[in-house]
């Protein structure tokens, strides 16, 4: 079970994570065309477009269809054409609207917004060519929350007691279908 004395501040953890992502896609020389190896099927840029759009829907109530394949392709789409100033002065916005809800006793109906952040600034990383770094502090949280999540299911199924003995930042990223590449950096 997850331990509530390693309950942080959900709002500053995703605000931590929004700000490295900007800084890492905002750095000189960066190419916003390169593929994320996890979603192949996006850019660098559409990575961002879709986090824009997890915090513009969330805070603008449009979660019909959340957290689905056609909710988050809409997010994409919407994002797609739009310059990265655009799409990061949006985020910062509703980014920080959200931040303010997660801070509150009631953020943790949208930790996944926690988690689905720090997945895609590792995903970054990896398309970026930089080594897998995850904070000790998100570490430290989300490591009970998949592992309670993952021993539910194991039980909803009806299948014997699991374990897995593995780092923390190989359980998130493999907990979340993520590249096991990734962890070595190439």
């Amino acid at each position: 079970m997850a331990n509530s004395e390693t309950k942080p501040d959900l709002g500053a953890l995703y605000g931590a994570t929004r700000q490295r992502i900007t800084e890492l896609v905002t750095a000189e020389g960066v190419d916003l065309e390169a593929i994320v190896p996890a979603t192949p099927a996006w850019r660098v840029r559409d990575a961002i477009a879709h986090l824009t759009g997890v915090a513009t829907d969330a805070m603008s109530g449009n979660m019909a269809g959340a957290p689905g394949e056609a909710w988050t392709a809409a997010q994409v789409e919407r994002g797609r054409d739009r310059a990265l100033s655009d799409l990061l002065a949006d985020w910062t916005d509703f980014g920080a609207k959200l931040e303010g809800l997660l801070s509150t006793p009631d953020g943790a109906l949208a930790s996944a917004a926690v988690i689905d952040a720090h997945t895609h600034e590792a995903d970054l990383r990896h398309a970026l060519g930089l080594p897998l770094t995850v904070p000790v502090d998100f570490l430290a949280w989300v490591v009970d929350e998949l592992r309670d999540g993952f021993c539910s299911a194991v039980t909803k199924a009806g299948l014997p007691a699991v374990s897995v003995a593995t780092s923390d930042a190989e359980w998130f990223r493999a907990r979340l279908g993520r590249l096991r590449d990734d962890l070595a950096g190439g």
